[in-house]
């Protein structure tokens, strides 16, 4: 493990702590803030899109097979974050993977609870089906809440008869809102996502409703027929148990599913991808398997068309 590196960006983060007392839109502000110098992929060409209600960013590279897409969620406890924030996970997945990955934006909450983020995460898969994508040459991909929502998009999709995309990565996902796995409790260190952090994104998306509602989350699942998966936890997180969990079950619904436990790592690491070794490690391995997953259909005559599908 890079543990210096980790101990030099843990230290950076703890100088630059949260505003107190700051309304959603200060949190924002200084949530971009501390992701905006962050450097991105080399060769990253960003053009916006109207994919669902809040659009996104389409993010190709010179050697892009533009048939194959992948749609990344990004994270944020779906409080805060946006494509913007975590450009240096999307743009470097489209590096690793060889496909086009769609950074989709949802409205966040409290301004917008529960299920507006599920709502907004599943059109933009319609969306992308509508420009004519091969379900085949489709992932979807995500990390924290990220993940939550691109598991739930897999399991709506299913259940309203759509196609399944091709393959799911899910980084650090967010799914046990009921906080009731044993690392909720017994990581009691763990930085960057502590249970206190936990239970205000909780109560601002989902407010007084059930956490364990398939509208908020998928975890509780019939997982029947989803697409293969990768998994990817960091071991000094609360939510570790998590993806221990789901990948359990998805095992148990016939689901071909791997685990990563990354040692020492913490909440959604890949954000430091150029900083530390085992952020662009877990990238790479997630490019890879996508690589390996998507299939490339017949190459696109220029770009994807911009509809609102």
């Amino acid at each position: 493990m890079s543990k210096a590196q980790l101990d030099f960006i843990l230290n950076i983060s703890a100088q630059n702590p949260p505003p107190k007392n700051a309304s959603p839109a200060m949190m924002r502000e200084w949530f971009e803030g501390i992701n905006a110098e962050t450097p991105i992929a080399d060769g990253s060409m960003i053009e916006r899109v109207p994919a669902g209600p809040c659009g996104g960013d389409l993010i190709r590279r010179d050697e892009t097979d533009e048939s194959r897409l992948v749609i990344y969620y990004h994270g944020g406890g779906f409080f805060f974050g946006s494509s913007r924030s975590h450009r240096v996970i999307a743009t470097h997945l489209a590096r690793t993977s060889g496909a086009a990955v769609l950074a989709a934006d949802y409205r966040l909450a409290p301004e917008n609870p529960a299920p507006a983020a599920h709502d907004d995460a599943f059109a933009v898969y319609k969306w992308a089906l509508a420009q004519g994508y091969d379900p085949a040459a489709i992932a979807l991909t995500g990390d924290s809440a990220g993940g939550n929502l691109a598991l739930s998009v897999a399991v709506r999709a299913k259940k309203e008869g759509l196609p399944q995309p091709d393959a799911l990565v899910l980084m650090s996902p967010a799914l046990d809102l009921a906080s009731e796995g044993d690392s909720h409790h017994s990581v009691t260190d763990a930085p960057l996502l502590t249970p206190q952090l936990m239970e205000l994104f909780n109560v601002v998306y989902v407010g007084t409703g059930d956490r364990k509602s398939e509208t908020v989350t998928p975890f509780y699942s019939d997982f029947t027929g989803l697409p293969p998966t990768l998994v990817q936890i960091g071991s000094w997180e609360i939510l570790r148990e998590d993806s221990v969990t789901v990948v359990e079950r998805l095992k148990a619904a016939g689901v071909s599913a791997e685990l990563n436990i990354f040692e020492g790592m913490v909440h959604s690491w890949q954000l430091f991808a150029p900083m530390l070794d085992e952020g662009m490690q877990s990238i790479e391995e997630a490019g890879g398997f996508l690589r390996n997953r998507l299939r490339s259909s017949m190459k696109r005559e220029g770009t994807v068309k911009l509809t609102d599908g």
